[in-house]
C-alpha cells in the first residue's frame, strides 16, 4: 500500500476552502469513481483501491490518501495531479 500526503497554505478562510475541496471531490467522483461525504471538516474520500481523507483549516488544507496495490503504480502521476488541483484552486 502507498500512501500520497499533501499539505498546502492557503489564505481563502475556512468556507473558501471547503467550496474548493468540495468542486475538487466532484471531479474525483467524475472521473475516478470516488464516493466522498464531509465529516465536519473533513471531507472522506473512498472508492475501490484507494481511501483518505481532505482536511480543511482556517489556513491550510492536508490530504492523505492510501492506494491499494492496483493504484499504487499510479501514486506519481495521481500525486502530481492532485497537487496541480491543489494549487490551482487554492491559489
Amino acid at each position: 500500500m502507498s500512501t500520497i500526503v499533501i499539505e498546502r497554505e492557503h489564505r481563502l478562510g475556512r468556507a473558501a476552502a471547503r467550496e474548493q475541496a468540495q468542486y475538487l471531490a466532484e471531479r474525483l467522483a467524475q472521473r475516478y469513481k470516488v464516493r466522498y461525504h464531509w465529516d465536519a471538516d473533513t471531507l472522506i474520500l473512498q472508492r475501490r483501491g484507494a481511501h483518505g481523507s481532505v482536511w480543511v483549516g482556517e489556513t491550510q488544507v492536508c490530504v492523505r490518501l492510501k492506494l491499494g496495490l492496483v493504484l499504487s503504480a499510479f501514486k506519481d502521476s495521481l500525486q502530481a495531479e492532485m497537487e496541480q488541483a491543489l494549487d490551482q484552486r487554492l491559489g
